[in-house]
């Protein structure tokens, strides 16, 4: 059974899809399973591929990297996403030549920051300030 925010991806077309509700089914592409994309969180090569989440005056930047990931057009980071303690959930969808960054405007704390790779695929940090806001979380 899928979870609420997984990943999966098709082997044969190469569909991604977020699960936004889970149901008792089995996600299926061109008629096969879905295979689900485990969310790594420790960089182990010279590719930096963990999202950093940085307060500013404006909201939150993440980098994607300790250094900048490549936005080659065969290697790029293709989302971020950030999902505060309240459970909203916001991304921004990047391209080859961008930088691998993000700014959010957000009302409550981080819970965790997300980020995929065309190449390495699914990442994520949850080494991030949590603990709610008074305006959504009650």
């Amino acid at each position: 059974m899928a979870k609420k925010m997984q990943v999966y991806k098709c082997e044969l077309c190469g569909n991604i899809i977020e699960v936004v509700h889970a149901g008792p089914g089995q996600l299926v592409c061109c008629g096969q399973p879905m295979v689900l994309m485990s969310e790594k969180t420790q960089d182990a090569g010279m590719e930096k591929h963990l999202p950093v989440a940085e307060a500013t005056a404006h909201g939150v930047k993440v980098n994607v990297g300790s250094i900048p990931h490549p936005m080659d057009d065969d290697h790029y980071i293709e989302w971020v996403e950030v999902v505060e303690v309240c459970g909203n959930v916001h991304q921004k969808f990047l391209n080859p030549g961008e930088t691998p960054q993000a700014m959010f405007d957000l009302c409550c704390d981080i819970q965790e920051v997300r980020s995929y790779c065309n190449k390495h695929g699914h990442w994520s940090s949850k080494d991030v300030k949590s603990g709610g806001c008074d305006h959504c979380c009650g």
